[in-house]
Formats: structure tokens, sequence, C-alpha cells
């Protein structure tokens, strides 16, 4: 992937999210960009959302997402000059359950109340202290 299409990604990543945080707030406000993936004509761009809910909340969201897809499309085009705006394809984006489920097979591999292998040993104390005066000694 060359440097202007990973910086155009990031690019129509912020703008869609700022887009849906400003203009779509109440609708939108359980909906993330996680990430969007341009072609390299420029022409295309998947964009993969995560939603926080269950899964008809989700396809509910993205139904919605496709259907507000044209006027987000113009935003973006009022606010993003490239020669080919791109087409956008809402994907729900899977990565966050899998990470979970990862992190719980995990969990379920290593028994509970074990330290970890590689656990790094806490930092000796100094073996030289400053010697304070008792307050009885002390000149104020």
């Amino acid at each position: 992937m060359s440097n202007r299409t990973v910086r155009v990604n990031e690019l129509v990543q912020r703008e869609l999210g700022d887009i849906l945080r400003r203009r779509y707030q109440s609708e939108a406000v359980n909906v993330t960009i996680t990430e969007v993936r341009v072609s390299p004509d420029l022409r295309d761009a998947r964009v993969f959302v995560a939603v926080v809910g269950d899964a008809e909340a989700a396809e509910a969201k993205l139904r919605w997402l496709r259907a507000q897809a044209g006027s987000i499309r113009a935003e973006v085009g009022r606010r993003i000059v490239l020669k080919y705006l791109p087409k956008f394809e809402y994907v729900l984006d899977h990565s966050a359950a899998r990470g979970a489920r990862i992190l719980q097979v995990l969990d379920e591999v290593t028994p509970p109340g074990t330290a970890p292998a590689a656990a790094p040993a806490p930092a000796p104390e100094p073996e030289w202290q400053p010697k304070l005066k008792p307050a009885s000694e002390r000149k104020e």
C-alpha cells in the first residue's frame, strides 16, 4: 500500500468519524469507524464499523449507515478534495469480538491465581538512604 493511500485512508476515517459525531450525534452514539480501506484507484472504499451492543443493534446501525450513505458521501466530498471520491461500502467489524474471545481463551489456558512466567522483578531499593535528623534536633 502506498504512502498516499495510507494517508487517504486515515483522512477519510477521521472525517467520517467527525461527520457521525457532529451531524448524526444521537443516531451514531454507539458507532465507531475502526478502519477505512480505499482502493488504489480511489474509486471504492470499505469502511469498517464497530457497534456497541448485540448483533441485532449492530445490524440495525449498519442498515441505518447504508441508508445515510449518500448524504455522508456528499459531506465527505465537501470536506476532502480528491480527484475521485470513493464510494463507501459499510462492513461490520468483528475484530473487537475476536480479540475478546482470544483473551477469554488465554484466561482459560492460564489457571487463575498463577503469576505469569515473564513477570518482571521489582527494582531493588537503593542501599544509600539520606540521613534525616529527628525533628527535635533540627534547627528552624
